[in-house]
């Protein structure tokens, strides 16, 4: 143990021990704005003017000035002086906002999404930060789910990828001494994105080997990183509530992966033991807690209250408090918090740093390789002699931050409109709302009407409200507003060309829009820059190149629909067409819609020549597998080549293709690139069903392609 952390514990008190525990929100802090004043149901959790003395850690406060000044009173009323550490949801950005990281997944760009989390972290920390509630890498496979705009998608391995890549970006290489980055962490653990029904804060249930192949790998990447937080999960995890599952905290992350830093509950999910069944009160749901090694109890006072009685009964014993607070305090001296408790907080910067050029010029950069092409049949790029009309009630609208952009302003957001306006004249842009996100009227579709008829083509700008997606925004159908459906069939009776622009925080059912319009654009919540994104798009200033992260259904009784699914006894075949005994719908097809990697652009690539070097691989010699693409259109584009393996004869059964590896590349018009892949036999390893995690020798199969339907195979063994 560090002996200044050692002497520092050792002056505590076990009440001002138990008080490092907790967290609470800024306004319980006397020097917050409103002078801790507390209002609502924070007055019923029955915290005291001692407890918040000591309090190890504070939830929301923003802003240079107000966090120096809590900090400051909180150091001047503290007995030993130690400073809080402030913790907020940064979760795509601090006010200068990126797309929702189901977008970002979309850009499958590494290098942008490490940069979007250092700007991130360069302005949350100047405002007084110390920590951010990211990355979420829950696994997602339910589009119902609101918080799968907070994910990077459905790939275990892509997810792992930019949970790397943003614990980077957050935290850089030296925390100590760099006061422009913050501390990472990782959340929700475990399996939040399996909550049953697409339902928040709802049951998880499955195998310890489904949890271990597809969702912890994600967790364990952001810990390799460095990562030095995790966060808890609201669900359960095989019938034990996460915040209490001593197996999932203690066994698996303490003792088997040996990570050493904080743990944190989520909002309120200490006591929310209790309604979940397995504490019969605050006290149980603190000796829970604590025996699966939650440090951090956020926004409740369950340790507060009961933790120095549990001591006393020798429940627990005190070794299990010090522990805790070894690892907050360990966090502060790392952070610098000892020795400048106000760390990288500075009003004058603050103002310099916060939502400057160069963080909007790289909002707008990844913004713009976020948005998907899902439909074109020759109507896009826009020329810029044609006159258009706007329609819909994204067409003004600043709502396309998303969830969880916190101080992001919509005032500060390039709209659409806005954004169509930088690249045409006055007059050549006719805007009409159409219709609101959930209602409208006979005005204002009149209107619509009328702009679409003096248009030479449409832009028809539709979506979700944020609040619509994002925690507790699960959705039991997932299409569209009926309103906005209805204003895209009326409009389409004009017989003009139709682009629908999509803002939304999850994939959608695109059944009265995909196949009312001649071109869609997924634009997700694309963040401050968005409205200048599009355009760039829309007009072909930019071409588009991001691939789906997350499949989109064909419709909701799909759900879950995932590209790495299993095989059954009785798969459907193309030759199944009018067999009945197969796995299948008899009303939809079983297939996506639109499925994981895919996405269009301005221009064609083709694949061909996919070549192996060897149809043996082991251990000491790995496979050389290429293939030719060449840019067979008319413009300059970006593809993104993906490469699947799928295991033919597993010790239990192996999903029809996993994701394995992929690579970005530039073409000029009719340039031809080699693209070449080195596949280990690492790669091929799984967890069996005695949880060992090996490979097989056998049988294989090596895909590549554009998306994960659309692929060129050839065969190879595994040998030992």
């Amino acid at each position: 143990m560090n002996n200044k952390l050692a002497l520092i514990i050792e002056k505590m008190t076990l009440e001002e021990k138990i008080a490092q525990l907790m967290q609470l929100a800024t306004p319980f802090f006397k020097g917050a704005a409103d002078q801790g004043q507390i209002t609502g149901p924070m007055q019923n959790m029955g915290i005291s003017e001692n407890d918040i003395k000591n309090t190890g850690s504070v939830l929301g406060a923003s802003g240079a000035a107000e966090v120096i000044n809590i900090q400051k009173k909180h150091i001047e009323e503290n007995r030993l002086g130690i400073p809080l550490l402030v913790m907020s949801d940064i979760v795509h950005g601090y006010k200068t906002i990126f797309p929702v990281p189901l977008a970002i997944g979309c850009s499958w760009d590494l290098e942008l999404a490490e940069k979007s989390a250092e700007v991130a972290a360069r302005e949350a920390a100047v405002s007084g930060v110390h920590v951010t509630f990211a990355p979420m890498v829950d696994l997602v496979r339910d589009p119902r789910w609101g918080r799968v705009m907070e994910s990077t998608g459905e790939d275990p391995y892509l997810n792992s990828l930019f949970g790397k890549a943003f614990v980077r970006g957050f935290q850089g290489s030296d925390l100590s001494n760099d006061y422009s980055r913050v501390a990472a962490c990782v959340k929700h653990f475990a399996a939040y994105g399996a909550s049953e029904g697409g339902r928040d804060y709802n049951t998880v249930d499955m195998s310890e080997r489904q949890l271990r192949e597809y969702y912890l790998p994600a967790f364990k990447a952001a810990l390799d990183e460095g990562c030095e937080m995790v966060m808890t999960a609201f669900n359960t995890v095989d019938g034990v509530p996460a915040t209490g599952n001593k197996k999932l905290m203690r066994d698996l992350l303490r003792d088997e992966w040996k990570f050493e830093g904080v743990l944190i509950s989520d909002w309120g999910a200490v006591k929310e033991l209790i309604p979940h069944g397995v504490a019969e009160d605050e006290k149980e749901a603190a000796y829970k807690a604590i025996e699966a090694g939650v440090d951090i109890e956020m926004m409740t006072a369950c340790y507060a209250k009961h933790l120095k009685e549990l001591i006393k009964e020798n429940r627990i014993a005190e070794e299990l408090i010090d522990e805790s607070v070894l690892r907050i305090l360990t966090l502060k001296e790392k952070l610098g918090l000892f020795e400048n408790p106000y760390r990288g907080a500075d009003v004058e910067k603050e103002k310099e740093i916060v939502l400057n050029e160069n963080h909007r010029r790289l909002s707008r950069d990844l913004a713009t390789k976020s948005c998907v092409l899902l439909k074109n049949e020759s109507v896009l790029p826009l020329q810029k002699d044609q006159k258009v009309g706007l329609i819909g009630p994204f067409a003004e609208n600043g709502d396309i931050l998303g969830p969880w952009s916190w101080l992001g302003s919509k005032d500060d957001a390039i709209k659409l409109s806005d954004g169509i306006r930088m690249k045409l004249d006055a007059s050549q842009l006719l805007i009409a709302k159409g219709c609101d996100i959930e209602t409208g009227t006979s005005e204002q579709i009149n209107e619509a009407m009328q702009i679409a008829k003096e248009s030479d083509v449409i832009v028809l700008a539709l979506g979700e409200a944020s609040e619509m997606s994002g925690e507790a925004g699960s959705r039991g159908n997932i299409r569209l507003p009926q309103i906005q459906l209805e204003l895209v069939a009326k409009i389409k009776e004009l017989g003009k060309p139709m682009v629908a622009v999509l803002f939304n925080g999850r994939p959608l059912d695109l059944h009265g829009v995909i196949d009312q319009t001649a071109a869609v654009l997924e634009a997700w919540f694309p963040g401050t820059e968005g409205g200048a994104a599009i355009a760039d798009l829309l007009f072909g200033d930019s071409n588009p190149s991001g691939k789906l992260s997350m499949s989109f259904p064909f419709s909701v009784g799909q759900i879950p629909v995932y590209y790495n699914q299993f095989n059954t006894g009785r798969p459907k075949h193309a030759q199944d067409a009018q067999e009945r005994y197969v796995s299948q719908y008899i009303d939809i097809p079983n297939s996506p819609l639109l499925p994981f990697g895919f996405g269009l652009s301005y221009t064609t690539f083709t694949y061909s020549d996919m070549s192996i070097s060897s149809d043996r691989l082991t251990h000491d010699n790995p496979l050389t597998l290429s293939i030719t693409v060449s840019n067979s259109g008319q413009i300059a584009g970006e593809e993104v080549v993906q490469l699947y393996v799928r295991d033919i004869v597993g010790d239990v059964v192996r999903p029809v293709k996993e994701l394995k590896d992929f690579k970005k590349i530039q073409l000029q018009p009719g340039e031809i690139k080699k693209v070449t892949f080195t596949l280990k036999e690492e790669q091929l390893r799984y967890h069996h069903s005695d949880l060992s995690y090996t490979s097989d020798p056998g049988k294989f199969l090596a895909f590549i392609g554009s998306n994960s339907r659309d692929v060129l195979s050839l065969p190879f063994e595994l040998r030992k």
